[in-house]
């Protein structure tokens, strides 16, 4: 198919049972859903793609068209496994200068999932959900209208009426692209205490205290962390210890580590390394970030005219990053790409090309190796997965 300080014997004991829950992790039947974009001229996609996926012979099998809705560029999946939330990525909604973020229910049998509700987002371009871990709140990235949102999810499901809002302000050293802010996305912390959002626009990676209890944002102290002017911080990902942090840069290609202080909610910044060869000359536009769940890898997709993914090894003890290889995805503009659960393959959504290539991980190196599978489907542009075994 094209398809207070904790004993050694305490952290060792933790890292054991990471380890565990990893390994039961690499067993078992999935769904997958895929966020396209729908707008565009001669583009037959209609919106959210449905799949099985079996993690033990890496099958995968195509459900179709799981849900119609626009643009819904960026997807995250209740904790719950009930409830799929999208963002619907539009700079005009019902009049509004705002996008959307509709909830969907998820008939784990068939893939299919069925319409909730909507609600705008307050900004324009949303490019990014998440939800809380107590599953009470949808948090909100909106690009054009640089700012963030958060959304309480009600007890079926449907997404209620904004309980916090923050605009942000300010300007980047890009006068062309950094004319003003633009959040392109916001994750919480493991212990959900604190939401970290990439501003591209302002060359920020914000930290905001994250209430619960009434789904509210209050700038951190420090409030942020900088990057190198002209970046365009765009996407965080997290080591699964929590020790290190790491912040791709769309616009000058290079990827920020951090140690992390998730007790603070603080960063110290650690080391820039670039994602593309010493020789490359072209258009640059990175993407995606992503840590292995080993913990042991970094990889991160370059567009542009690079088309790949750059593979990094990580330093267990000091967070720092070696290059390994820069991998071809076989496709044009990787815009976002996921790792599957089992850790044993990486999942590569060629935009341009209208593909989605699969590679098999070298769990000892790192190193990506195409598998012969490459799913077709118009403008892939997210990927989530869903256990239902």
């Amino acid at each position: 198919m094209r398809i207070f300080r904790p004993s050694l014997l305490v952290v060792l004991l933790g890292l054991f049972t990471v380890s565990l829950l990893w390994s039961a992790a690499r067993r078992g039947k999935y769904l997958f859903y895929v966020g396209t974009y729908t707008n565009e001229e001669k583009n037959p996609s209609k919106g959210i793609y449905a799949y099985r996926y079996d993690a033990d012979s890496g099958e995968i099998t195509p459900l179709g068209l799981a849900a119609e809705t626009t643009n819904p560029s960026w997807i995250a999946i209740h904790p719950n496994g009930r409830f799929l939330y999208a963002v619907n990525e539009l700079g005009n909604y019902q009049g509004f200068n705002s996008g959307g973020v509709s909830a969907f229910a998820i008939d784990r049998a068939t893939g299919k999932l069925r319409f909730l509700n909507e609600v705008a987002t307050r900004g324009a371009d949303p490019c990014y959900v998440t939800v809380d871990k107590t599953g009470k709140w949808a948090l909100v990235a909106n690009y054009t209208g640089g700012s963030v949102a958060v959304f309480p999810v009600l007890g079926d499901g449907k997404l209620g009426v904004a309980s916090d809002f923050v605009q942000h302000t300010g300007h980047g050293a890009n006068p062309e692209r950094q004319e003003g802010p633009h959040a392109h996305s916001i994750d919480l912390s493991p212990d959900n205490r604190f939401a970290f959002v990439d501003d591209l626009g302002l060359d920020e990676l914000l930290v905001y205290k994250f209430d619960s209890a009434k789904g509210k944002l209050t700038p951190n102290d420090p409030p942020f962390v900088k990057t190198d002017p002209g970046d365009g911080p765009r996407h965080f990902a997290l080591r699964p210890d929590g020790k290190f942090a790491y912040v791709i840069s769309e616009m000058q290609g290079r990827v920020t580590a951090l140690s992390a202080d998730l007790k603070a909610g603080s960063f110290r910044r650690l080391q820039t390394v670039s994602t593309l060869p010493d020789d490359f000359k072209g258009a640059i536009e990175d993407a995606e970030i992503e840590v292995h769940p080993s913990g042991k890898f970094l990889y991160a997709s370059n567009r542009g005219d690079a088309n790949s993914i750059a593979v990094f090894a990580i330093d267990s003890a000091k967070g720092t990053l070696t290059s390994v290889e820069f991998a071809s995805t076989k496709g044009k503009t990787p815009r976002h790409f996921a790792i599957d659960p089992t850790g044993k393959f990486l999942l590569a959504e060629n935009e341009k090309s209208n593909s989605i290539v699969v590679f098999k991980i070298d769990l000892d190196t790192g190193r990506l190796t195409p598998s012969g599978k490459v799913v077709d489907l118009s403008e892939p542009v997210c990927v989530k997965f869903l256990a239902v075994e």
